[in-house]
Protein backbone atom coordinates (compact mmCIF):
# COMPACT_ATOMS: atom_id res chain seq x y z
CA UNK A 1 0.00 0.00 0.00
CA UNK A 2 3.05 2.83 0.81
CA UNK A 3 4.68 1.49 -2.13
CA UNK A 4 1.47 2.32 -4.49
CA UNK A 5 0.83 5.64 -2.52
CA UNK A 6 4.58 6.55 -3.70
CA UNK A 7 4.26 6.23 -6.97
CA UNK A 8 1.01 7.49 -7.56
CA UNK A 9 2.16 11.76 -6.79
CA UNK A 10 4.86 10.53 -9.04
CA UNK A 11 2.63 9.54 -11.88
CA UNK A 12 0.35 12.47 -11.55
CA UNK A 13 3.20 14.58 -12.15
CA UNK A 14 4.42 12.80 -14.90
CA UNK A 15 1.21 13.41 -16.30
CA UNK A 16 1.06 16.94 -15.60
CA UNK A 17 4.38 17.54 -16.92
CA UNK A 18 3.85 15.66 -20.01
CA UNK A 19 0.20 17.13 -20.80
CA UNK A 20 0.95 20.85 -19.00
CA UNK A 21 4.17 22.05 -20.83
CA UNK A 22 2.24 22.22 -24.12
CA UNK A 23 -0.70 24.09 -22.98
CA UNK A 24 1.57 26.32 -21.35
CA UNK A 25 3.73 26.91 -24.54
CA UNK A 26 0.46 26.93 -26.97
CA UNK A 27 -0.44 29.98 -23.74
CA UNK A 28 2.13 31.57 -24.63
CA UNK A 29 2.19 31.73 -27.95
CA UNK A 30 -0.97 33.16 -28.36
CA UNK A 31 -0.68 35.68 -25.67
CA UNK A 32 2.55 36.64 -27.56
CA UNK A 33 0.22 36.86 -31.05
CA UNK A 34 -2.33 38.64 -28.86
CA UNK A 35 0.37 41.50 -28.14
CA UNK A 36 2.01 41.83 -31.68
CA UNK A 37 -1.24 41.96 -33.34
CA UNK A 38 -2.10 44.91 -31.13
CA UNK A 39 1.14 46.31 -31.46
CA UNK A 40 0.52 46.19 -35.23
CA UNK A 41 -3.28 47.87 -35.24
CA UNK A 42 -1.92 50.21 -32.95
CA UNK A 43 1.37 51.31 -34.75
CA UNK A 44 0.89 49.91 -38.27
CA UNK A 45 4.42 49.92 -39.55
CA UNK A 46 2.74 48.95 -42.52
CA UNK A 47 -0.33 50.54 -44.54
CA UNK A 48 -2.36 48.83 -47.18
CA UNK A 49 -5.10 49.95 -49.43
CA UNK A 50 -8.85 47.64 -48.57
CA UNK A 51 -9.61 44.99 -50.86
CA UNK A 52 -13.30 46.28 -51.29
CA UNK A 53 -14.78 44.18 -53.71
CA UNK A 54 -14.16 42.53 -57.42
CA UNK A 55 -14.27 45.31 -60.55
CA UNK A 56 -16.80 45.14 -63.17
CA UNK A 57 -15.14 43.24 -66.00
CA UNK A 58 -16.16 44.79 -69.67
CA UNK A 59 -15.58 45.09 -72.97
CA UNK A 60 -15.43 49.18 -74.22
CA UNK A 61 -14.46 50.65 -77.02
CA UNK A 62 -11.99 53.50 -78.03
CA UNK A 63 -11.81 56.14 -80.77
CA UNK A 64 -9.99 53.96 -82.38
CA UNK A 65 -12.64 51.25 -82.59
CA UNK A 66 -10.33 49.26 -80.22
CA UNK A 67 -11.72 47.01 -77.64
CA UNK A 68 -10.56 47.28 -74.66
CA UNK A 69 -11.14 45.22 -71.80
CA UNK A 70 -10.76 44.41 -68.03
CA UNK A 71 -8.21 41.53 -69.03
CA UNK A 72 -6.74 44.81 -70.66
CA UNK A 73 -5.50 46.01 -67.54
CA UNK A 74 -4.50 42.69 -65.71
CA UNK A 75 -1.43 43.20 -63.73
CA UNK A 76 -1.47 47.42 -64.08
CA UNK A 77 -2.87 49.72 -61.52
CA UNK A 78 -5.80 51.31 -63.17
CA UNK A 79 -7.85 54.60 -62.23
CA UNK A 80 -11.28 55.10 -63.71
CA UNK A 81 -13.41 58.27 -63.95
CA UNK A 82 -16.68 58.77 -65.60
CA UNK A 83 -17.97 61.38 -67.97
CA UNK A 84 -20.23 62.47 -70.43
CA UNK A 85 -18.54 62.77 -73.76
CA UNK A 86 -19.42 66.78 -73.86
CA UNK A 87 -18.91 67.66 -70.75
CA UNK A 88 -16.89 70.76 -70.03
CA UNK A 89 -16.96 73.11 -67.37
CA UNK A 90 -18.56 70.34 -65.20
CA UNK A 91 -15.66 68.26 -65.39
CA UNK A 92 -13.14 70.43 -65.91
CA UNK A 93 -11.83 69.21 -61.86
CA UNK A 94 -11.80 66.20 -63.01
CA UNK A 95 -10.12 66.30 -65.79
CA UNK A 96 -6.68 68.49 -64.04
CA UNK A 97 -7.19 65.55 -61.35
CA UNK A 98 -6.36 63.02 -63.84
CA UNK A 99 -4.10 65.25 -64.91
CA UNK A 100 -1.82 65.64 -62.01
CA UNK A 101 -1.98 62.33 -61.04
CA UNK A 102 -0.72 60.91 -63.96
CA UNK A 103 2.46 63.86 -63.91
CA UNK A 104 2.74 62.61 -59.84
CA UNK A 105 2.61 59.37 -60.22
CA UNK A 106 5.21 59.54 -63.16
CA UNK A 107 7.83 62.26 -61.14
CA UNK A 108 7.26 60.73 -57.10
CA UNK A 109 5.66 57.08 -56.95
CA UNK A 110 8.24 53.95 -57.60
CA UNK A 111 5.92 51.47 -59.78
CA UNK A 112 8.77 49.23 -59.95
CA UNK A 113 7.59 47.09 -63.50
CA UNK A 114 3.98 48.30 -62.72
CA UNK A 115 2.09 50.19 -64.82
CA UNK A 116 -0.28 52.78 -64.45
CA UNK A 117 -3.22 53.24 -66.43
CA UNK A 118 -6.51 55.60 -66.55
CA UNK A 119 -9.86 54.85 -68.58
CA UNK A 120 -12.86 57.81 -68.46
CA UNK A 121 -15.79 56.15 -68.94
CA UNK A 122 -17.85 58.14 -71.34
CA UNK A 123 -21.32 58.13 -69.98
CA UNK A 124 -23.36 58.52 -73.15
CA UNK A 125 -25.47 54.87 -74.47
CA UNK A 126 -22.86 54.38 -78.01
CA UNK A 127 -20.93 57.51 -78.48
CA UNK A 128 -19.52 57.86 -81.62
CA UNK A 129 -15.79 57.47 -82.63
CA UNK A 130 -15.69 61.62 -83.16
CA UNK A 131 -17.63 62.17 -79.96
CA UNK A 132 -15.13 60.10 -77.77
CA UNK A 133 -12.07 61.57 -79.59
CA UNK A 134 -13.16 65.19 -79.36
CA UNK A 135 -13.76 64.13 -75.47
CA UNK A 136 -9.81 62.89 -75.62
CA UNK A 137 -8.78 65.95 -76.95
CA UNK A 138 -10.69 68.17 -74.48
CA UNK A 139 -9.80 66.70 -70.87
CA UNK A 140 -6.11 66.36 -72.30
CA UNK A 141 -5.80 62.14 -72.52
CA UNK A 142 -2.93 61.16 -74.18
CA UNK A 143 -4.73 58.19 -75.24
CA UNK A 144 -1.29 55.53 -74.02
CA UNK A 145 -1.88 55.97 -70.68
CA UNK A 146 -4.95 57.60 -70.61
CA UNK A 147 -8.09 56.53 -72.30
CA UNK A 148 -11.56 57.23 -72.87
CA UNK A 149 -14.00 54.33 -74.03
CA UNK A 150 -17.70 53.95 -74.19
CA UNK A 151 -19.88 51.38 -74.93
CA UNK A 152 -23.79 50.94 -74.75
CA UNK A 153 -26.50 51.88 -72.09
CA UNK A 154 -26.79 48.19 -71.31
CA UNK A 155 -22.68 47.83 -70.69
CA UNK A 156 -22.79 51.14 -68.88
CA UNK A 157 -25.52 50.07 -66.62
CA UNK A 158 -23.50 46.77 -65.78
CA UNK A 159 -20.38 48.63 -65.36
CA UNK A 160 -20.52 52.08 -64.10
CA UNK A 161 -24.25 51.41 -62.27
CA UNK A 162 -23.66 47.88 -61.03
CA UNK A 163 -20.04 47.60 -61.16
CA UNK A 164 -17.93 50.65 -59.93
CA UNK A 165 -21.86 51.93 -57.98
CA UNK A 166 -21.18 55.35 -59.72
CA UNK A 167 -24.29 57.17 -60.08
CA UNK A 168 -25.78 58.68 -62.98
CA UNK A 169 -28.91 59.06 -65.39
CA UNK A 170 -29.81 58.96 -68.92
CA UNK A 171 -32.87 60.40 -70.57
CA UNK A 172 -34.45 58.69 -73.43
CA UNK A 173 -31.91 59.72 -75.99
CA UNK A 174 -28.86 57.92 -74.23
CA UNK A 175 -27.51 60.73 -72.95
CA UNK A 176 -26.71 61.92 -69.16
CA UNK A 177 -28.65 64.65 -67.48
CA UNK A 178 -27.41 64.17 -64.01
CA UNK A 179 -24.05 62.08 -62.57
CA UNK A 180 -22.01 61.92 -59.42
CA UNK A 181 -18.26 62.54 -60.59
CA UNK A 182 -15.94 59.91 -59.13
CA UNK A 183 -12.82 57.94 -59.12
CA UNK A 184 -11.67 54.24 -58.44
CA UNK A 185 -8.54 53.00 -58.29
CA UNK A 186 -8.41 48.82 -59.03
CA UNK A 187 -4.95 46.96 -59.09
CA UNK A 188 -3.80 44.60 -61.07
CA UNK A 189 -5.89 41.29 -60.04
CA UNK A 190 -8.93 43.22 -60.68
CA UNK A 191 -10.29 44.21 -57.18
CA UNK A 192 -11.25 47.81 -56.27
CA UNK A 193 -8.59 49.43 -53.53
CA UNK A 194 -10.08 52.54 -53.80
CA UNK A 195 -13.19 55.10 -54.22
CA UNK A 196 -12.92 58.40 -53.91
CA UNK A 197 -16.71 60.58 -54.23
CA UNK A 198 -16.16 63.37 -52.17
CA UNK A 199 -13.16 66.08 -52.05
CA UNK A 200 -12.02 66.80 -48.61
CA UNK A 201 -9.74 68.79 -46.58
CA UNK A 202 -6.72 66.78 -48.84
CA UNK A 203 -7.40 67.34 -52.47
CA UNK A 204 -8.97 64.02 -54.39
CA UNK A 205 -5.40 64.36 -56.61
CA UNK A 206 -3.03 64.01 -53.14
CA UNK A 207 -4.93 60.96 -51.76
CA UNK A 208 -5.16 59.00 -55.08
CA UNK A 209 -1.38 59.43 -55.29
CA UNK A 210 -0.66 58.62 -52.08
CA UNK A 211 -2.90 55.44 -51.97
CA UNK A 212 -1.57 54.36 -55.52
CA UNK A 213 2.35 54.83 -53.77
CA UNK A 214 0.65 52.46 -51.26
CA UNK A 215 -0.42 50.08 -53.48
CA UNK A 216 3.02 49.91 -55.62
CA UNK A 217 4.45 49.35 -52.16
CA UNK A 218 2.28 45.89 -51.66
CA UNK A 219 2.87 45.11 -54.98
CA UNK A 220 6.72 45.20 -54.60
CA UNK A 221 6.57 43.12 -51.55
CA UNK A 222 3.86 40.72 -52.80
CA UNK A 223 6.36 37.89 -52.42
CA UNK A 224 8.51 36.03 -50.07
CA UNK A 225 8.47 37.05 -46.14
CA UNK A 226 7.20 40.41 -46.44
CA UNK A 227 4.11 39.28 -48.39
CA UNK A 228 3.15 37.42 -44.53
CA UNK A 229 4.01 41.07 -43.35
CA UNK A 230 1.17 42.99 -46.11
CA UNK A 231 -1.22 40.37 -45.44
CA UNK A 232 -1.14 40.95 -41.07
CA UNK A 233 -1.82 44.42 -42.26
CA UNK A 234 -4.47 43.40 -44.08
CA UNK A 235 -5.71 41.87 -41.18
CA UNK A 236 -5.55 44.14 -38.93
CA UNK A 237 -7.32 46.60 -41.11
CA UNK A 238 -4.24 48.92 -41.30
CA UNK A 239 -5.88 51.42 -43.80
CA UNK A 240 -4.65 55.03 -44.32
Amino acid sequence: MTKSTTQEPQENDEVNWRFGWPLKLAAAVFFLIVVCGISFAVFEPIQVLPRIRLAPGYALTTHDSEVVTSETARGAITLYSFAPTDCDRECESSYETMAEVALRVNNEVDLGSTEFRQVTIALDADPTASELRHASQRSGADDNHWQWVGGTSVQLRNVVGSGFKIFYEQDSAGETTRFDPGFVLVDGAGIIRGEYRYQTLATDADKIVHHVDILANEIRNANGATAVAYEAAHLFLCYP
